[in-house]
C-alpha cells in the first residue's frame, strides 16, 4: 500500500529544470522553491553575484548556476550547449521601464523586446531544435496581467512585450506538443518584487492601486513560483496552452 503521506502529485522530484531570470524577485523564489520539493535546478542570470546568492539558497544536490545574457544570441547558444536534458524551462527573466506612449523610443523598447520576449523566444525555439526538453516536459513563460487583459498609463512598452511572448506561448503549444511538451504562462498582477521600484508611481499611487485588488494585498513571489510549480508538475500533466492568472482578484474589480 503506499503511503498517503508521501503522495504529492506536485513533486518535482527527478526532474531538471532551467530557471531564467533567477537572481532576484519571483525567478529566485521559484528557484529555491522547486529545490525544496526536489528539482535538480540549473539557475541562469547575467547578475553573477546576485545569482550565487541564490544557488546557496538551493536546496538539495546537483545544482548548476550559468551566467548569460538572454540579449546576446551567443550567450544563449552557450546556455543551451552547457545544460543537460531538462524536464521544464521557467522563462522568467524580464525588465520594466514605465513612460508614455508619447516618450516611447526605440532604444528603450528594443531593450525591453529583447529580454522580455525575444530572449524566451529565442533560447526556448533553441532548446527545442537541440533537443534538450525531454518528452512530455514543461515549459512556463512568465508573462503578466499587463498587456494582456490589464491596461494601465505608461505601461505600454512592457505591456506590448508580455502580449507578445503569450502569443508566442500558445504557438510553441501547437508546435511543440507532437513531443508531448507542454507550454503554458503564468499571468501575475502587482507582485512585491524589485521591479515594482522601476517605476514612478508615489506612496499614494501604490495605496489606491493596490485597494483594487480583491485580497487587498499585492501578490508576493512564493504566490507565483506556487502557480509555477504547478505547470511544471505531473499534476498539470493536461494542460498546455493556457494562461493562469495570479491576480488576487484585480481583474474582477469595477
Amino acid at each position: 500500500m503506499n503511503d498517503v503521506n508521501m503522495y504529492n502529485p506536485f513533486s518535482l522530484n527527478g526532474k531538471t529544470v532551467l530557471i531564467t531570470g533567477a537572481s532576484s524577485g519571483i525567478g529566485r523564489t521559484t528557484a529555491i522553491e522547486c529545490s525544496k520539493i526536489g528539482a535538480k535546478l540549473n539557475i541562469v542570470s547575467r547578475n553573477e553575484e546576485r545569482l550565487l546568492e541564490c544557488f546557496s539558497k538551493l536546496e538539495g544536490a546537483g545544482h548548476q548556476m550559468i551566467r548569460a545574457d538572454l540579449t546576446s544570441m551567443e550567450d544563449i547558444e552557450r546556455l543551451v550547449a552547457s545544460v543537460p536534458p531538462l524536464d521544464g524551462v521557467v522563462n522568467n527573466a524580464g525588465i520594466a521601464k514605465i513612460l508614455p506612449v508619447q516618450f516611447v523610443n526605440e532604444v528603450d523598447l528594443n531593450e525591453i523586446y529583447k529580454t522580455n520576449t525575444l530572449g524566451a523566444v529565442f533560447l526556448s525555439r533553441n532548446l527545442y531544435k537541440k533537443k534538450k526538453i525531454n518528452k512530455n516536459g514543461s515549459i512556463v513563460f512568465n508573462v503578466s496581467i499587463a498587456g494582456t487583459a490589464l491596461f494601465s498609463s505608461g505601461n505600454a512598452m512592457y505591456g506590448m512585450s508580455k502580449a507578445a511572448i503569450q502569443t508566442f506561448m500558445k504557438y510553441a503549444a501547437v508546435e511543440f506538443a507532437g513531443r508531448g511538451i507542454r507550454c503554458n504562462s503564468v499571468n501575475p498582477g502587482m507582485i512585491e518584487t524589485p521591479l515594482i521600484n522601476e517605476d514612478s508611481l508615489t506612496t499614494e499611487d501604490y495605496e489606491k492601486d493596490r485597494a483594487k485588488y480583491l485580497l487587498k494585498r499585492y501578490g508576493k513571489p512564493e504566490d507565483v513560483a506556487y502557480a509555477i510549480i504547478y505547470l511544471l508538475s505531473d499534476a498539470s500533466s493536461w494542460t498546455t496552452g493556457t494562461s493562469l492568472v495570479v491576480d488576487g482578484g484585480r481583474l474582477l474589480y469595477t
